[in-house]
């Protein structure tokens, strides 16, 4: 305690009193201790690194105190941190070049669908001019105006044939679907890794996997229009195959199945479903889809092929137009002219080739859920493969139902192969 003492003043007063009194008066005040406060500074850690504190003296007089690093040695946390899995790593490389092949096919799809549309409208417009002059001249007409008028038309025929059969060898809205499903397929395949990433740690066989569906994906949908463009008019419908080549398990061991005990999510009654919807893909879908696929095929090759006959047999009837020869070539090359500007437009204005992809794609989309079914089913060990009732989900989702509405088509399957009668149910809901 501090303590502060005043001495107080000797007061004399003057009076009648011969005699003076003197007083002393001591004071004393108290004030509180204060608490000490002690400030904790955390301690930097020094393993693995030597610092050497050196003071220097500016310019002004004062002291600067610069550390100086004389063994600087990583910590184990930073080298691991450093050397992420080389997996990962990879998985976001590829990640990288998924975005931009979305972007690339995004931006020719785009392009192609302004192709269709202007060779479609540039064709019938040349075509129509052409024989709106044939028609013209059919009611006759002068010497010069007539020559001049034939010229002009058998030029405006000729362009419209050679246009005509460049546009039904590319197949605009052909390539526009294709791109189309390429972009959703590699939008779904960023996704996939996407949520690999998330939830899991990846491995080498992730990034080998990864890699090969890329590839697949750009063979079965190429960019380019020389030397690798898909074929527009084959024989018969070939599903798209947009995926690897899934390698067949060796069946080395039996599965064993104790009643309903189940291993890794799986039962002999879950296998028995995922068979007859193999079944019903085979016998169904993929059978009606490529059906349908080869009218549309047969459908466009007809087109294709009338359109540029018709718009020659104008030209040459243009070609032919000549007052001797009477109105005949004339009505011939109007007519030519006015039917193939129909064909061309109920061809490429009616998309025919867009309909024969997105068949060709869908009984490619029935091909890879069957594959994967049965690849799936083909891993004799249990435990390597996807669990169960996850993979019993997903199949059920791909082919729009309910996992009720999935196990009522296998059973529906299961009884018409016993009695004998075709299935008259689809597997699929979406398509």
């Amino acid at each position: 305690m501090a303590s502060l003492q005043a001495s107080t003043l000797l007061f004399s007063s003057s009076s009648s009193s011969p005699s003076s009194s003197s007083k002393q008066i001591h004071a004393a005040l108290s004030v509180p201790k204060l608490p000490s406060i002690r400030f904790s500074v955390p301690k930097v850690p020094t393993k693995g690194l030597s610092v050497e504190l050196i003071n220097t003296r500016d310019a002004d007089g004062f002291i600067n105190t610069i550390p100086f690093e004389k063994n600087l040695i990583k910590s184990p946390m930073v080298q691991e941190s450093s050397s992420v899995s080389m997996a990962t790593l990879q998985l976001y490389a590829i990640l990288e070049s998924i975005a931009d092949r979305v972007e690339m096919h995004n931006n020719v799809g785009q392009q192609r669908e302004n192709w269709n549309t202007l060779l479609l409208n540039s064709i019938n417009m040349i075509t129509l001019t052409a024989t709106t002059m044939a028609g013209f001249t059919a009611t006759g007409g002068a010497g010069a105006s007539v020559l001049g008028l034939k010229l002009a038309s058998t030029l405006l025929f000729s362009a419209a044939t050679g246009m005509l059969v460049l546009m039904n060898k590319i197949q605009p809205s052909q390539l526009v679907e294709e791109q189309r499903n390429a972009t959703r397929l590699f939008k779904q395949l960023q996704r996939q890794i996407e949520t690999l990433l998330a939830i899991g740690s990846p491995c080498k066989e992730d990034v080998k996997d990864a890699m090969e569906k890329v590839l697949a994906l750009d063979k079965a949908y190429p960019l380019p229009l020389l030397g690798v463009m898909l074929e527009k008019f084959p024989e018969n419908l070939e599903p798209a195959v947009w995926w690897p080549k899934i390698q067949a398990q060796e069946k080395d061991q039996e599965k064993h199945f104790n009643g309903r005990v189940e291993s890794n999510g799986w039962t002999e009654e879950l296998e028995m479903e995922m068979r007859e919807v193999v079944e019903v893909i085979k016998r169904k879908d993929s059978e009606d889809y490529e059906k349908l696929g080869n009218k549309a095929l047969k459908m466009n090759k007809i087109l294709a092929t009338s359109g540029p006959i018709l718009t020659g047999i104008a030209a040459v009837g243009s070609a032919f137009m000549d007052s001797s020869n009477g109105p005949w070539a004339a009505i011939i090359a109007s007519f030519a002219g006015a039917l193939a500007s129909a064909v061309n437009t109920l061809e490429h204005g009616g998309q025919v080739g867009m309909v024969f992809e997105m068949y060709r794609n869908n009984a490619g989309f029935f091909k890879h859920v069957q594959e994967s079914i049965e690849s799936t089913l083909s891993e004799s060990n249990l435990e390597k493969r996807e669990n169960g009732e996850l993979f019993e989900m997903k199949v059920a989702l791909q082919l729009g139902r309910s996992l009720s509405q999935l196990r009522d088509v296998a059973k529906k399957s299961s009884y018409s192969r016993i009695e004998g009668n075709p299935i008259d149910e689809f597997a699929s809901k979406l398509f």
